[in-house]
C-alpha cells in the first residue's frame, strides 16, 4: 500500500508543481489553491510512505514521478518541445523507478 500512496503523492507532485508555474508567482488565485492543496496532498502521501518505505528511495521515486509527469504534461500541451531525446531519457527515468521498487 505505501507504493501506491508513494505513486499518487508523486503524481500530485507534477500538479502542484505545474499549478506553481501558472501561478504567475502567486498572483493568480486559481492556480496558486491548486499549488496548496496538491502540495498538502503530496507531501502527506510522501510523509505516510516513509513510515514502511526508506527514504532515500521514497524520495527519488517521488520526484521522478513528479518530473516526469510534469514534462509529459508540457509537452502534450505545447508548452515544452517534443524530441526523440527527451522521450529516451524519461523513458529511462521511469524504468529506474521501476527498478528501484524492484530491487526494495
Amino acid at each position: 500500500m505505501a507504493w501506491v500512496i508513494l505513486i499518487v503523492s508523486g503524481m500530485f507532485e507534477a500538479v502542484w508543481a505545474i499549478a506553481l508555474g501558472k501561478s504567475d508567482g502567486f498572483r493568480k488565485v486559481v492556480p496558486s489553491l491548486i499549488f496548496v492543496g496538491a502540495l498538502i496532498i503530496s507531501m502527506g502521501g510522501l510523509a505516510i510512505a516513509m513510515r514502511t518505505l526508506p527514504t532515500g528511495t521514497s524520495y527519488a521515486v517521488w520526484v521522478a514521478v513528479g518530473a516526469s509527469l510534469a514534462v509529459a504534461y508540457s509537452m502534450a500541451t505545447g508548452e515544452e518541445s517534443v524530441s526523440i531525446l527527451k522521450i529516451v531519457l524519461l523513458l529511462g527515468l521511469i524504468g529506474c523507478v521501476i527498478g528501484l521498487k524492484l530491487v526494495h
